[in-house]
């Protein structure tokens, strides 16, 4: 089914920018009320779609600076391109894993899901599956933009890692990325564990960077990887 907010047409609200080919689209709010972004890139009548999310870990978010410089560069020909600097603002405004309200958003999601910790331990589920605004709000981009592929940003195990399906693009990208890849079981409640069962013939996985700042010429390489990934 899809969610309520996508049927009432409330999920995009922000206006177009023609002349760069490019939309800003405020999915909602934060916990605490901060915006979380998608930007549309590049060709919107394309088949090919693929969404790149740069943090949703709050401490773990040089990813930004991939998904920034794919905003910035110039828009991708015979490829639909979504992009999220940023889905865990409050986390990333306190410097933490976690949202405001002590859950790991990587373990919230619905596929799998189970009770783990407490709030504010690193891999707190929350009390139940999609307890948390944000990821409801990642929950209703994908229903709406149904990508083929999504990579998810973190840090700081520098390597690409898949599993089931995904594990042929993933290994894709890590080429063209020049980053190591490992196949590993999703780990319970995360975003690829989700759309991995519920999109079958979809791709989703992760994308690890390496600790500290994430150079220019690295940022770079993934940036590229992204914008080839569906292409032979």
């Amino acid at each position: 089914m899809i969610p309520e907010a996508l049927a009432a047409g409330l999920l995009f609200t922000a206006a177009s920018d023609a002349a760069s080919d490019e939309q800003r689209l405020v999915l909602g709010r934060s916990h605490e009320g901060r915006a979380i972004i998608a930007h549309r890139l590049g060709d919107f009548d394309s088949p090919r779609k693929v969404l790149a999310v740069g943090c949703i870990h709050g401490n773990e978010c040089q990813g930004a600076r991939i998904t920034r410089r794919l905003a910035r560069g110039v828009p991708p020909s015979g490829l639909d391109l979504w992009v999220v600097h940023q889905l865990n603002p409050d986390g990333r405004r306190l410097g933490v894993r976690q949202n405001a309200r002590g859950v790991d958003l990587n373990r919230n999601f619905g596929s799998q899901w189970i009770p783990i910790g407490s709030r504010w331990d690193p891999t707190y589920s929350g009390p139940r599956p999609w307890s948390e605004r944000e990821t409801r709000l990642a929950r209703e981009l994908v229903f709406r933009v149904r990508p083929d592929v999504t990579i998810w940003y973190h840090q700081p195990q520098a390597v690409v890692r898949a599993w089931g399906g995904s594990r042929r693009i993933a290994r894709r990208y890590a080429r063209r990325a020049g980053e190591p890849y490992r196949s590993l079981p999703w780990p319970n409640g995360t975003a690829p564990n989700w759309q991995n069962h519920r999109f079958r013939r979809a791709t989703s996985f992760v994308v690890e960077l390496p600790a500290g700042r994430l150079s220019d010429a690295r940022a770079a390489r993934h940036a590229r990887a992204v914008r080839r990934l569906l292409t032979r």
